[in-house]
């Protein structure tokens, strides 16, 4: 796996473990649920307890990513490769049905999607070469 796929799928991972922590740690603030598209405190009330399941998730995907690379580094390539790439496959589908359900999230997607699929496609041409 080159340095060029791990250090894409390692920021990738970084951004995920910054949704968990906006969503599991610090969702109840304003500036906060505002950047979710939530009107009021109320809303996010409501979606308070499913915006710390979602971020866990995303803490989950973010860790699976980590442990893949350290495997990788580790001599463990197969695997560390496959962790990496099934964990940044669900970013890049996630972001995927992010933009799908509402177009006014494009840029969240492009955030949540964009590197993690270029570390998948530099894996993919380098098992090729």
């Amino acid at each position: 796996m080159s340095s060029l796929a791990q250090i894409f799928a390692v920021i990738s991972a970084l951004i995920h473990v910054l949704f968990f922590v906006m969503e599991s740690i610090l969702f109840s603030r304003p500036e906060v649920w505002m950047r979710f598209g939530l009107k009021s405190q109320a809303d996010a009330d409501v979606l308070k307890t499913m915006a710390l399941n979602q971020g866990f998730y995303n803490l989950f995907l973010a860790l699976g990513v980590l442990v893949g690379v350290v495997l990788v580094n580790r001599g463990a390539v197969t695997s560390g490769v496959s962790a990496v790439v099934f964990g940044c496959a669900c970013m890049v589908l996630a972001a995927l049905v992010l933009v799908s359900s509402n177009r006014h999230f494009v840029t969240a997607s492009l955030v949540q999607g964009a590197l993690p699929l270029l570390a998948i496609c530099l894996v993919v041409v380098q098992s090729r070469g």
